[in-house]
């Protein structure tokens, strides 16, 4: 008997334990959730709810920004080239006044080396893309003044035109490609270094005497290098590869596609560009 009384109460007491775990637990309270957790990290306004950082939408926002802002870029500098190569009271008030020349290169200096060193304007809102009309409006009246000075129309159309198709063709590798051009930035530095100490022997050699191959070469292998610059800072825009850019640093990540493009520009311009008469 009672082992039997035992034998029941063992039941019992099991039968209950059983009910009571497949009683599901009461949800946690909203404090008890959010204990511990810290804010969203974005919110952007084309978007009605917040993701990580890692999330595709937020990605796909933030290129399409990166390459909007860069469109307008690269419009106001052919509109203003065109302005003053095309329409001669503009070009011979340049080329007769050389002060607005040295005093922008002054602005264009401290206004990139804001927007490269300071993550803090770059990233507040109007004062970054304040910055960056500055800094445009100002590279642009220099490179105009430059283009104005040294080299014909015809020569420059030439070379805006090799400049869109390669950007076009990088551009679209880079998207492409599964090759990893983010993971190559000692080659990168290399290239630099090589291309740093041409140019200062360059400097002090061509001065004496003219030898029009090696100014050539070096004009091919800067195009070369800022080329794969323009790869390496496509694919920092994109996020699946072995470095990222944030995506609050979208006018740091247009600051460099416009001058790689520019520097592009640049050195086709020194290979197959025509001086003036």
């Amino acid at each position: 008997m009672t082992q039997g009384k035992l034998s029941l109460a063992n039941k019992a007491s099991n039968g209950s334990s059983s009910g009571q775990a497949l009683v599901p637990p009461a949800p946690p309270s909203y404090e008890e959730a959010t204990a511990g957790v810290s804010a969203p990290c974005y919110n952007d306004v084309e978007m009605l709810t917040e993701f990580t950082w890692d999330d595709r939408n937020i990605r796909r926002v933030f290129i399409r920004k990166v390459y909007a802002i860069l469109m307008i870029q690269l419009l106001v500098t052919l509109a203003i080239v065109a302005l003053f190569t095309f329409c001669d009271p503009v070009k011979e008030y340049i080329q007769s006044n050389p002060g607005w020349y040295w005093a922008s290169y002054v602005v264009f200096f401290v206004t990139y080396l804001t927007l490269s060193c300071c993550s803090a304007p770059r990233r507040q809102f109007p004062w970054n893309l304040i910055l960056l009309a500055v800094f445009v409006s100002r590279n642009v009246y220099n490179f105009a003044s430059f283009l104005n000075s040294f080299y014909n129309t015809k020569s420059v159309v030439m070379c805006l035109g090799i400049t869109a198709a390669v950007c076009l063709l990088v551009t679209v590798f880079s998207f492409q490609t599964k090759f990893d051009v983010t993971s190559c930035q000692g080659v990168l530095f290399v290239f630099c270094m090589v291309m740093f100490i041409s140019g200062l022997v360059l400097a002090v050699v061509l001065p004496f005497q003219y030898v029009p191959w090696l100014d050539a070469t070096y004009a091919a292998l800067g195009a070369i290098l800022f080329t794969m610059f323009l790869a390496f800072d496509t694919q920092l825009l994109m996020g699946n590869k072995r470095y990222t850019m944030s995506p609050e640093e979208y006018v740091f990540a247009t600051l460099n596609i416009y001058l790689d493009i520019i520097y592009i520009f640049s050195f086709f311009l020194q290979m197959f560009g025509t001086e003036r008469d």
